[in-house]
């Protein structure tokens, strides 16, 4: 069966533009050096209800699911008790995050040469970042110790990217290796001068109708500072199907009489 990935991206900052998401992207390199794709990616803000709404909606899903930011101890931090709440589970200290979190503040008392100081409100405190929905399973951080965590296919990262990103990648790695490369997707396309979507719109639906697994795409540009106006129109999919696909689309095109320009493969 095949796995749809999906992307949530939480936290204020990025809605209001003080902050520019840099995860949609890195996920899409990530799971393209899989031979993965991501299907859907969502963006919401710092309240609960909406967060809420879009875990239980992930969780509901089926689907591989990323979830980055809002997992600190802060107070604009809601992830981790809105998957509870989407997940009808309490929230529990994780016993192995303890300790993480502990060692990790033993390091930091090292490092600033003070006593470590257990029962210090601050350190108190901290420990808040370890208290998951009951049941979840950790994400190790290999840059400070403090984990994420996952509840089944849906997991959580912080939204620091040198932290999330190596998280990610022990997720896809350690977990769905068997998925690499089983849904591989190809993809050809060429840049067609003077030509209208909606002239060519009945040639791509007959190449969807006729090759099971190939999407085929058009990306039209007013103002391409190398082609100018123009529409790049290709087919993407199975690598199997995809140039019998693609010789249809550029039979097609000639009946249209268009101007072809170059190809492009990716």
């Amino acid at each position: 069966m095949t796995r749809a990935f999906g992307l949530i991206v939480v936290g204020d900052e990025i809605l209001s533009g003080k902050r520019a998401d840099k995860h949609m992207a890195k996920v899409i390199e990530l799971l393209a050096a899989r031979g993965l794709q991501l299907s859907w990616a969502e963006y919401v803000g710092d309240e609960p209800a909406r967060i809420t709404a879009a875990l239980a909606r992930a969780f509901a899903s089926g689907d591989i699911v990323f979830s980055t930011g809002g997992i600190g101890a802060t107070p604009d931090d809601h992830t981790r008790q809105c998957a509870a709440k989407a997940l009808g589970v309490p929230l529990a200290l994780h016993p192995e995050a303890e300790l993480l979190i502990r060692e990790r503040m033993q390091d930091t008392a090292r490092e600033q040469g003070v006593p470590y100081e257990p029962n210090r409100s601050d350190n108190v405190h901290r420990l808040n970042m370890g208290v998951f929905p009951q049941g979840a399973a950790l994400i190790y951080n290999p840059y400070n110790k403090i984990p994420g965590f996952s509840v089944g296919d849906v997991h959580f990262v912080p939204g620091f990217p040198v932290m999330a990103w190596p998280m990610i990648e022990s997720v896809l790695d350690g977990r769905y290796a068997e998925l690499f490369t089983r849904n591989a997707v190809a993809e050809k396309s060429v840049i067609v001068f003077g030509a209208m979507e909606a002239t060519l719109t009945p040639l791509m639906q007959a190449i969807e109708a006729t090759h099971a697994g190939i999407k085929v795409f058009s990306l039209p540009s007013v103002d391409h500072p190398e082609y100018g106006r123009h529409i790049e129109l290709g087919v993407k999919g199975d690598p199997g199907r995809l140039d019998a696909a693609y010789v249809q689309l550029i039979e097609g095109l000639h009946t249209f009489d268009a101007k072809l320009g170059p190809e492009l493969v990716r």
